[in-house]
């Protein structure tokens, strides 16, 4: 046989099934990133309502309705979670299994073509959502499952590649982590205010157009909000080695700063604090790895003052207190953290291809089928 064509509602059902009885709580809550990938969410879900919660089991295909055109879309292939009643759940059914591997149909959802159908789909919308029976109504070119499975072993291993580095990434942190608790029980913990200096120089009229925002990642990146590169005059710069972070923590749930490691001058909004530090006793990339802990991110958000718009200000960072270690021992854990940091890079690399050979995979199961025979209507 060849290809068969088929329409995915035939081999597909939807699943309503929620968490009506409690059964599970908040550590069951997960979402869908625009990786195809299962996150905990960040926010606080203390006292949200988990009735409406829909249950995913093994085998689930989960997407986000109103943001599939961004590849929202995850398949579950371990433990049991809890997603948001306005995700839509499905699993292959019966005799889906018998035709459709699970894995080749989650790499066709992975592609940017299937990403640009969506949008075709939903263009003219008032609010593109895409829904049950729009994903029911794709028409796909199948191959036979022999080959689908010839093809997902190839997946497979770069996946097992690339988590397999994650593994070891997570342990160079958990390293890091282990060397700054040590750090905090041996040396007394000193006040950081009389080690930094509060920054605020403005752009000015002829100034850089490097504009950049805070992200909850804590990294430098580009604005999410468009702005105008030509009115960038009262705009705070960042110079090299200087760190920049946003006062606000009840939006973020985190403490969002980033450090300017580069060679060049970046521009951050005027409401953001920049400072720098007195490099004979504190080096940035030492303090950064005490900010970039989740310890500190729930320090931040308990000592945040106001109501209506949660505030971490410069008067509540230099009461922040950490062991000032020697240099010796501060360049020795920063250079560990720089090789954590870099391979962290290499291993969102590693995710940026393994979602590029999606469309290659796909291409290449159809045209080893095509070559079996032609197109049989299913």
């Amino acid at each position: 046989m060849g290809l068969t064509k088929i329409r995915l509602g035939d081999y597909i059902e939807r699943s309503t099934v929620n968490n009506s009885d409690l059964k599970y709580g908040i550590d069951f809550i997960a979402g869908v990133n625009n990786q195809g990938i299962f996150t905990v969410p960040k926010g606080n879900t203390e006292g949200v309502n988990l009735k409406p919660y829909k249950i995913v089991n093994n085998g689930a295909f989960v997407y986000n309705p109103t943001r599939l055109d961004l590849g929202s879309i995850a398949y579950r292939m371990k433990d049991l979670c809890i997603v948001s009643h306005l995700y839509m759940v499905f699993y292959l059914t019966e005799e889906g299994k018998k035709i459709i591997d699970p894995l080749w149909l989650f790499i066709y959802f992975r592609r940017s073509e299937f990403c640009r159908e969506v949008t075709f789909r939903n263009f003219g919308s008032q609010r593109p959502e895409f829904n049950f029976n729009d994903m029911s109504d794709i028409i796909i070119h199948l191959p036979d499952i022999d080959i689908q499975r010839k093809f997902v072993v190839v997946y497979n291993a770069m996946l097992e590649n690339q988590q397999s580095y994650e593994r070891g990434l997570n342990d160079l942190k958990l390293v890091c982590d282990a060397y700054i608790e040590d750090l905090r029980r041996g040396i007394l913990c000193e006040k950081i205010g009389p080690f930094i200096t509060r920054q605020d120089i403005r752009n000015g009229v002829n100034g850089t157009k490097n504009v950049m925002g805070v992200s909850t990642s804590k990294e430098f990146r580009e604005p999410t909000s468009k702005v105008n590169r030509n009115e960038l005059q009262n705009y705070k710069v960042v110079k090299p080695r200087q760190i920049s972070f946003v006062q606000t923590t009840h939006n973020e749930k985190v403490f969002c700063n980033a450090f300017n490691n580069t060679n060049d001058d970046i521009v951050v909004t005027s409401v953001n604090e920049v400072f720098s530090t007195d490099e004979e006793y504190l080096l940035p990339e030492y303090l950064v790895m005490f900010f970039n802990r989740t310890e500190f991110d729930r320090y931040a958000r308990f000592h945040s003052w106001g109501s209506a718009r949660e505030t971490f200000s410069w008067d509540d960072l230099i009461k922040v207190e950490i062991p000032i270690a020697s240099m010796e021992i501060q360049r020795s854990i920063v250079d560990i953290y720089t090789v954590y940091k870099e391979r962290k890079n290499i291993n969102e690399k590693l995710k940026v291809q393994i979602k590029d050979i999606c469309p290659i995979l796909i291409k290449g199961s159809i045209e080893e089928a095509r070559k079996r025979g032609g197109i049989i209507n299913g």
